[in-house]
């Protein structure tokens, strides 16, 4: 199948649209963050740096580490840049840029997130670090797409009005690899956006003040729903129906329950960059 032009816009250059990059220009192993500043925070790390691009709030940086090609890539805020980064990021693995046909041979690519997050359960720390074994979309993105439901995947019907709601798990051996005493377990909800969908009150109150309590309390297996951010579920989604690996690490800067924030948001996030780094250089 050809893709239209339309559907698939490449910039004079040979780059893809939005991401501004070439095909053999990202790893295979891809870590997102959403703030285009932790970009640079996290490749400072790195032995060598190969490429630097930046387009919009899409910057990237491919270098090694300890011998291991990485790329990191800001997404920005929210799931309708996910739907941008992930879709063109396999664009540029799995789809020949010249010709716009679908490769026969497909390339599984492995998408770290490390983000900022806050804990909704009363009993979670500020400044901890949680992995997110599956997360609870509320932003609707996979609603546009069609997908076979699964245990790993699946639509939830919460009873929420006017919210459409889906679960899907974080990939079982990313999370097994990065598992550490120190690091906490929990599900994600994803929201889209910071005020109002996820319940926050300043000169406007929010309509839905029933759904987080319902959310809330929900459990899977042995874990309960933790933490509230804005782009994991996409991630997890988009993966799972494109056949990569994903996860999420989240350092837990505020717990809404008890109204509290951090005292120090960035040695919280250094905390996590570094651990995270040491076990992805072992993927």
């Amino acid at each position: 199948m050809k893709i239209a032009e339309s559907e698939l816009i490449i910039n004079e250059d040979g780059s893809i649209y939005h991401l501004n990059l070439k095909p053999g220009e990202l790893s295979s192993c891809i870590i997102t963050v959403g703030d285009q500043n932790r970009v640079d925070k996290v490749a400072s790390y790195f032995d060598k740096i190969e490429l630097v691009v930046q387009k919009r709030e899409f910057r990237t940086i491919t270098g090694y580490l300890k011998g291991k090609r990485l790329s990191v890539i800001s997404t920005g805020i929210g799931t309708d840049n996910i739907d941008i980064v992930l879709n063109e990021i396999d664009a540029l693995f799995n789809i020949d840029l010249q010709t716009r046909e679908i490769k026969t041979d497909k390339v599984s690519l492995d998408f770290i997130r490390i983000g900022t997050s806050g804990a909704i359960q009363s009993d979670i720390p500020v400044d901890s670090i949680m992995i997110s074994n599956g997360a609870i979309g509320t932003d609707g993105l996979l609603n546009y797409y069609h997908y076979k439901e699964s245990k790993e995947l699946k639509r939830l019907d919460l009873d929420i009005s006017n919210i459409y709601c889906y679960y899907v798990e974080a990939d079982h051996l990313l999370v097994q690899h990065f598992q550490d005493n120190h690091i906490l377990n929990g599900i994600t909800v994803t929201a889209n956006g910071f005020y109002g969908p996820q319940m926050r009150t300043l000169r406007l109150e929010p309509n839905q003040n029933a759904w987080l309590n319902k959310i809330e309390s929900l459990s899977f297996g042995s874990l309960v729903v933790s933490n509230l951010e804005m782009e994991t579920a996409g991630i997890f989604g988009l993966a799972r129906l494109l056949g990569h690996r994903a996860i999420s690490i989240n350092a837990l800067l505020a717990n809404r329950k008890n109204g509290m924030f951090s005292n120090n948001p960035e040695v919280t996030e250094t905390q996590m960059i570094e651990w995270a780094l040491t076990k992805i250089v072992n993927l």
